[in-house]
């Protein structure tokens, strides 16, 4: 933003009703990243991978994977919310 335009309060209402909605909706991904991958680890736990359960396995290093994707497009969906509500910063 290059501040000779405010913000006009219908702006940053709507800036912050789509930032609200990206927040819940990551908030929504990471809960079920973090505890519903872990639902199937029981069956998966009967086989075993470099000296671990499966299950044990792929909960650990599937959850970092889930947690690492959901923050790369976080970071880009609120870069183009603030890019559409004219209140990106500069670079």
């Amino acid at each position: 933003m290059d501040g000779s335009q405010p913000i006009t309060p219908e702006t940053a209402a709507r800036h912050w009703g789509l930032s609200r909605r990206l927040m819940l909706t990551t908030l929504a991904l990471w809960l079920l990243g973090g505890l519903g991958i872990h639902v199937f680890v029981e069956p998966l736990n009967e086989m075993v991978f470099l000296g671990f359960p499966l299950g044990f396995f792929a909960a650990a290093q599937g959850s970092l994977i889930i947690f690492l994707i959901l923050i790369f497009w976080f970071a880009h969906r609120q870069n183009r919310i603030d890019e559409d509500c004219g209140v990106a910063e500069e670079e």
